[in-house]
């Protein structure tokens, strides 16, 4: 049986095909004569139970992926699937920049779409994204400091200088 879709990695490779893309070992070690590197963390996908957490914070491998990543010294795009906000830590400010892609299912191609710039997303949040473990109990009363608000998003507009982020959002900042 064979599977339908295409992976993160295999869109990347697909899309800059000119350009050689590797994938780093486990352990976040980035090739020297890397340009850049692109991080995809999160979430697994699940259904129903197995989906249920305790805690909505990124693992510490994760975090050390992106710690490693970092050190690199090479550009970082880290990105991020999951099918919930989850509290970041250290894994945002780390990045360049930071997509969360939530659960793109079997399509890699619609990341790279908006990746390379074949598709200019928009979206706002439905709801808070947590700061910490704290805000994930509060958020639905909005009683705790959120890490990006309500209504906050992004979308993309032609400029002079090409494809560039421009804030949508009424509140919140657009840094990453």
């Amino acid at each position: 049986m064979t599977r339908g879709g295409t992976t993160i990695l295999e869109a990347i490779r697909q899309t800059v095909s000119s350009t050689t893309v590797v994938s780093a070992s486990t352990d976040g070690a980035i090739p020297k004569d890397a340009d850049a590197v692109i991080l995809v963390i999160g979430e697994t996908p699940y259904a129903e139970g197995k989906g249920d957490r305790k805690e909505l914070n990124l693992s510490q491998d994760e975090l050390m992926l992106v710690k490693n990543a970092k050190r690199a010294g090479k550009p970082l795009l880290t990105i991020l699937l999951s099918g919930r906000p989850l509290v970041l830590g250290s894994a945002l400010d780390s990045s360049d920049a930071f997509v969360a892609a939530w659960l793109p299912g079997t399509e890699g191609r619609g990341v790279t779409d908006v990746l390379f710039g074949d598709f200019k997303p928009t979206g706002k949040l439905p709801r808070q994204w947590p700061l910490d473990a704290d805000g994930v109990s509060k958020q639905t009363t909005g009683a705790s400091p959120a890490k990006f608000p309500f209504g906050f998003g992004l979308s993309y507009t032609t400029s002079p200088r090409g494809v560039s982020p421009i804030k949508t959002a009424s509140s919140g900042s657009a840094e990453k």
